[in-house]
């Protein structure tokens, strides 16, 4: 019996299965039991019967309190479609694989787990999973990988676990940023140079391909590189050649290569911005890493973690719960932000729902150039923020008309003005559009007027008059 296991069995049940549940884990039939269990020990996974109708979210939270990355996964007649599954339960076992495949089940959930921890990696999103069966598989070997993901997703914690895994791992192991250096210099970093190969070379420099010698060299945002220095790229990954900058002697590097980008490369191929032959040599295999939308149940361990050190930090659920409904655009980064700040400004304090509102609103409004919304498809949120473009739109001709009537000659003039104008037609237009995307979002949000209002980037307060305005309260 593995004691990290705890199996939330039905009472009338236990007794009618064939399964040996006890030769599994610890088998508990009442919720106050699981609870006393993972607050006493650590739980790594919980099977529950798919008839535990009291296990609920609330009830997953409060058991992920005591420990974010235990997983919980339901015992069912058949396997259920990740798609179609509830969004707390992390998987499901069927009943029909028998003793054997289950057990087998188990011990595989609890192999992704280990790996995960063994890289490093922090959560329990399939994905994630995947990602470390992959780094299991090729760190050992010689293979180029190229890591495809949005900023802030934790590209360079992939290129790191490959090197530490691997047989380089004593030897250095050294990164750059493509993206931040300008053509000559970026060349000059990877190769090197001579002394006097340019203005200003008054000495003699070793590029960063010498210094990964017999080690790893991580290339990040490859994609923002230029043509000529994909070229030299290319040779190097070809035959190990490459040539210091103002130098005529060739030197040969014994590096395996790492690049990451979050760009869509095969699109920057098509626009002649970069070479197919290069994308083959260093995607030799590609690892994607999703951005943290696409992984939210990685959220609540992540929060731990990034707190671990803080042993006063604790957050209610109605603020995990608004932190699993954002977006994040700035990934994991952008969380390890929010938990630096919180940390912060509320070392042992509780971190509550007008703490996270706080900190999303400032996003909003340092990035109001970007479509942030929370829980939308893509066509929505571009929906959405044409609606609030045209609003803003229609709040500047106002402005402008208020404007110019203000200074027309007489009240007369002015109020022929007004009668004749064609603006009155937008500012009744504008009106319309902004009840009817006021009653779209609180329909969206089930009348929570809160949430609607951060979704429309207003006050509450704002919120409520434009109700009274519209009748729509």
């Amino acid at each position: 019996m593995n004691t990290r296991v705890v199996i939330l069995r039905n009472q009338a049940a236990s007794n009618h299965n064939s399964i040996r549940w006890d030769q599994i884990g610890l088998v508990v039939t009442e919720l106050a039991e699981l609870y006393q269990t993972v607050k006493e020990q650590t739980v790594d996974l919980v099977l529950a019967d798919e008839g535990r109708h009291d296990l609920t979210h609330a009830v997953a939270i409060k058991i992920r309190r005591f420990n974010g990355l235990t997983e919980i996964w339901r015992i069912t007649g058949e396997q259920i479609s990740p798609d179609i599954r509830e969004e707390f339960i992390d998987g499901s076992i069927a009943h029909d694989l028998g003793q054997a495949g289950i057990e087998q089940k188990v011990k595989d959930i609890l192999a992704d787990k280990a790996l995960l921890q063994k890289y490093s990696m922090v959560g329990r999103s399939a994905k994630l999973k995947a990602i470390a069966r992959v780094i299991e598989r090729i760190a050992p070997t010689d293979v180029s990988v190229l890591i495809v993901g949005p900023s802030g997703a934790g590209k360079e914690l992939v290129a790191k676990a490959l090197h530490a895994n691997s047989p380089r791992k004593d030897k250095p192991y050294v990164a750059i940023n493509c993206g931040a250096l300008a053509e000559g210099v970026l060349e000059s970093e990877l190769f090197g140079h001579e002394r006097g190969a340019f203005t200003g070379s008054v000495a003699k420099r070793e590029g960063l391909f010498f210094k990964a010698e017999a080690g790893t060299i991580f290339l990040d945002e490859i994609g923002e590189t230029k043509p000529d220095t994909q070229v030299k790229l290319l040779r190097v990954l070809e035959d190990g050649a490459y040539y210091p900058v103002g130098s005529s002697t060739p030197r040969r590097a014994n590096v395996r290569v790492l690049a990451a980008t979050n760009r869509d490369l095969m699109e920057a191929i098509a626009e002649r911005q970069f070479r197919e032959d290069l994308y083959f040599r260093i995607g030799v295999v590609k690892i994607i890493v999703p951005s943290l939308l696409d992984r939210k149940s990685d959220i609540q361990p992540l929060l731990q973690h990034f707190w671990a050190d803080h042993s006063g930090m604790d957050y209610s659920d109605s603020a995990l719960d608004l932190l699993c409904r954002y977006d994040w655009p700035g990934n994991v980064r952008q969380l390890k932000n929010f938990t630096s700040r919180m940390a912060a400004l509320k070392p042992k304090g509780l971190v509550d729902v007008n703490d996270v509102e706080k900190f999303i609103a400032e996003q909003h409004a340092s990035a109001t150039h970007l479509p942030v919304t929370t829980g939308r498809t893509v066509e929505e949120a571009g929906q959405e923020l044409i609606y609030r473009a045209i609003l803003s739109l229609g709040n500047e001709i106002r402005l402008l008309r208020d404007l110019i009537t203000s200074h027309l000659p007489s009240e007369s003039t002015a109020t022929q003005y007004e009668e004749h104008s064609a603006v009155d037609t937008p500012s009744t237009t504008m009106d319309e559009m902004e009840k009817n995307l006021i009653k779209k979002i609180l329909s969206e949000t089930k009348g929570n007027r809160k949430e609607a209002a951060r979704r429309l980037g207003i006050g509450e307060r704002t919120l409520y008059r434009k109700l009274t305005r519209y009748k729509l309260s």
